[in-house]
């Protein structure tokens, strides 16, 4: 199974128009559509793993002026966490180079 890792961009938030927002709040639970969600029985649970969150760690790291000053022309809020996603796809990146 192909896991797609999707972050939204704050930036861009989803917008719904009048007429989708009324027909989400009058929706009710019996007509939503899970068909292309499978419910989770007892094989599932079976198989299923608990995996702790990655969780971070504040850290001082010595960067060059130029690196930092590019990660806030993209916005001086959420700078260290652009950055932070860089080097975990970077990371994983090097652990699929060394399977």
């Amino acid at each position: 199974m192909k896991t797609i890792v999707y972050t939204p961009d704050p930036k861009t938030p989803v917008t719904l128009t009048p007429s989708e927002e009324a027909h989400l709040v009058h929706l009710r639970d019996d007509d939503i559509d899970y068909s292309d969600s499978p419910e989770a029985d007892a094989a599932f649970w079976a198989k299923a793993v608990s995996v702790a969150p990655d969780t971070t760690l504040p850290v001082t790291l010595r960067v060059k002026q130029s690196v930092l000053a590019h990660f806030k022309r993209q916005g001086k809020k959420g700078y260290q966490s652009r950055m932070n996603a860089v080097l975990e796809s970077y990371v994983r990146t090097q652990q699929g180079a060394e399977s």
